[in-house]
């Protein structure tokens, strides 16, 4: 039977976890608040808290925290870990953690690849996990190389047990470029939207338009705080370039240039439009 680990067992660790579960898979788990980790275990989700023994026998470890506490981890564990066992972190940020995954890994001998699971809720922590939440999504992985068919192919078929619709490898540093606009982009909008006064007073007056926009306002501040400062180069050139996009709205409103302002949303809608099938 195949084993797996988690560090981390909230709202994607927790989800994890219980992924591989139900694939039949065994489960050991680890999360800071030791009261979760035993209640993971008592709901039947981990075979058990994972410990200095039962961490040699994983073919698998997922790590599910921040890139600082993921670096902690491994630093700390590494020399724990079974030579045949692969290492996979589920950050949102890759640069820093998959340069210090690696060199880990040089250095007592598994193998380690970055990841990130392209799921998730506005919700956290592990009693908003379900074991259903990586179907049909993506994972983004950064392999030590990528011209080792076998172990992209290994790496792989670990992952089968998440039911996922692609898998994309590539780059810590095109993955972080590229998250930057995808995601990163997108909750600094977000958060930064529902900061109007009128806000306050939408009852009434919001549909769906206003809840796809304010869904991911509702974040871990601390854990974004982290993500954002550490892909701040690639982040604050897309903030910046939505900032002139905006500008260019305004502007053309001020003018009551109504020809610019066409010609602006149709530029927006055609985007939309090519973004959809690429």
């Amino acid at each position: 039977m195949n084993s797996v680990s988690v560090i981390g067992l909230g709202l994607i660790g927790g989800s994890l976890a219980k992924t591989y579960k139900e694939a039949g898979w065994t489960v050991y788990g680890f999360d800071l608040n030791e009261s979760v980790s035993r209640f993971a275990e008592l709901e039947g989700t981990l075979d058990a808290v994972l410990d200095s023994k039962n961490i040699k026998k994983c073919d698998l470890i997922h790590i599910a925290v921040t890139p600082d506490a993921a670096c902690n981890w491994l630093e700390q564990h590494g020399p724990e870990i079974a030579k045949s066992t692969v290492v996979i972190d589920d950050c949102g940020t890759k640069r820093k953690v998959v340069e210090c995954g690696m060199k880990v890994a040089a250095k007592y001998g598994f193998t380690y690849a970055g990841g990130h699971p392209m799921a998730g809720t506005h919700l956290s922590g592990y009693k908003n996990s379900r074991a259903t939440m990586f179907q049909n999504a993506s994972m983004i992985i950064v392999p030590p190389v990528h011209d080792d068919i076998q172990l992209l192919d290994r790496i792989k078929r670990l992952l089968e047990p998440m039911q996922l619709k692609r898998v994309v490898f590539t780059t810590a540093q095109d993955h972080d470029r590229m998250i930057a606009f995808t995601s990163q982009l997108a909750h600094v909008v977000s958060n930064a939207y529902i900061k109007s006064p009128s806000a306050q007073q939408h009852k009434g007056y919001s549909a769906g338009s206003f809840r796809d926009l304010t869904r991911v306002a509702w974040l871990n501040e601390n854990m974004w705080t982290e993500l954002f400062l550490e892909n701040k180069d690639n982040l604050l050139q897309e903030i910046h370039t939505i900032i002139d996009n905006l500008t260019q709205y305004a502007n053309a409103m001020e003018a009551n240039d109504a020809k610019r302002l066409c010609s602006l949303l149709r530029d927006g809608r055609i985007a939309k439009e090519l973004s959809e099938k690429n």
